[in-house]
């Protein structure tokens, strides 16, 4: 009981721009390719400057689930995390161990670069139409888990862009504290 409470002391939900983000590292919900696109890979492309493209262009890609890290250049950020997300079919093509993995190995890097602190959008809500209440749960149980499995600590926060997923991520916050309160 006392462990989820100070597990989610780590974590915070905002609503707003996640490349204004004055943290460690920002993820970002990219494509496979790396190279930007649409919603927040093309606003931290766009926010971090043509350094961030360059550096992508040396990775060679990346599959759903895994992840990357590259430096954040002109983001207040220092270093930018991408992870590309799964695109929903139907929740039967292992689209929830895609997006858990995707979570868990940005955890991963920044936990072997020891930053204490990190920002998530929101992952495959987007044009990759995961539904946002399960990506919610996904996101927040695959973080703590981490943290608790490994002694990690870092500060969490969920940067969401509408005020619906904010709703959904303090909701499913809120009924965690609640759930831990009434054992």
């Amino acid at each position: 009981m006392k462990k989820i409470d100070e597990l989610l002391s780590h974590v915070s939900i905002s609503q707003g721009d996640i490349t204004l983000e004055p943290v460690d590292a920002i993820v970002n919900a990219a494509n496979t390719s790396l190279l930007g696109g649409g919603g927040v890979d093309g606003a931290i492309h766009r926010a971090a400057g043509p350094r961030l493209l360059e550096e992508c262009r040396t990775l060679g890609g990346c599959l759903p689930g895994e992840a990357r890290i590259t430096g954040g250049y002109n983001l207040r950020a220092r270093y930018v995390i991408h992870t590309p997300g799964p695109v929903y079919r139907d929740g039967r093509h292992g689209e929830r161990d895609i997006l858990a993995a995707s979570y868990r190995n940005s955890m991963i890097l920044a936990h072997e670069r020891g930053l204490t602190s990190i920002a998530f959008p929101a992952i495959s809500t987007g044009v990759y139409g995961y539904p946002k209440k399960d990506a919610c749960e996904v996101a927040v149980s695959t973080v703590i888990i981490y943290m608790e499995s490994t002694g990690y600590r870092i500060d969490v926060h969920f940067v969401l862009f509408d005020n619906d997923s904010r709703l959904l991520y303090e909701k499913y916050i809120e009924d965690l504290r609640a759930h831990t309160d009434d054992r």
